[in-house]
């Protein structure tokens, strides 16, 4: 992809958390489209929230961009449902098409109305997304599919709104496309050849600490908790 490359941002979505599914659970993964104007800050788009701020939000996971031409797939994957007929299925506040994990490297800068993007880090999908989709394992085939979308932190706070182009203005990494990254993470490889190069990266804390972990101790992680989540009520 060209540093010319820009796309229209089809919706801006925020979500207000309420209690889930499970006992003691919240969540803010049903977002709508915003309408108008938004301010857009280091803590992602006004009004949105999310119900565990110990895994979500934060500088690092301030805005989630899901790309729309994925829906299709999934149509195909697990069958037409209305959750699938317009964008926030998975809870993202950017939807586009023409940006995939494929395309996206990084720590790829984007220019969004005034705002300055910048991608921190591919989703890690949870639980959550099992019980919102009622497939017992649907954080998993987003994991495996590598159809997950990604995190921006926000370098500059301003104004947005849907229609606005999303233009990428700088791509210091462009050897690591998201997808590379998956693949070291969810493919669980060990391979020291493979995750020493990644160490050069600006990782985020909890993505170095993996790799770091794995050259250390040459074994992967369990993500049983995050992708299974806690044990339903009977």
């Amino acid at each position: 992809m060209s540093l010319a490359c820009s796309v229209r941002v089809d919706a801006l979505l925020t979500g207000k958390v309420v209690p889930y599914t499970r006992s003691g659970s919240h969540s803010g993964i049903d977002k709508h489209p915003h309408t108008g104007l938004i301010r857009i800050t280091e803590l992602g788009l006004a009004g949105d929230e999310q119900g565990d701020l110990r895994v979500h939000g934060g500088i690092d996971k301030a805005v989630h961009h899901y790309p729309f031409e994925h829906y299709a797939q999934w149509r195909e994957d697990i069958g037409a449902r209305p959750l699938l007929d317009t964008p926030g299925a998975f809870g993202e506040n950017i939807s586009t098409q023409g940006l995939t994990e494929a395309t996206v490297c990084l720590g790829d800068r984007f220019e969004l109305g005034d705002v300055l993007l910048e991608v921190s880090q591919g989703r890690q999908p949870c639980w959550k997304l099992n019980d919102r989709f009622n497939v017992p394992d649907m954080a998993r085939r987003v994991q495996d599919s590598g159809r997950s979308g990604w995190y921006y932190r926000v370098l500059h706070a301003g104004h947005a709104h849907a229609g606005d182009a999303l233009t990428l203005i700088e791509r210091p990494h462009p050897d690591w496309p998201l997808v590379r990254l998956a693949a070291l993470l969810y493919q669980r490889v060990l391979d020291p050849a493979q995750l020493e190069p990644a160490l050069a990266l600006p990782l985020v804390p909890s993505w170095r600490k993996i790799i770091e972990r794995r050259l250390q101790h040459n074994a992967v992680e369990n993500w049983g908790k995050r992708i299974d989540g806690p044990a339903q009520d009977a």
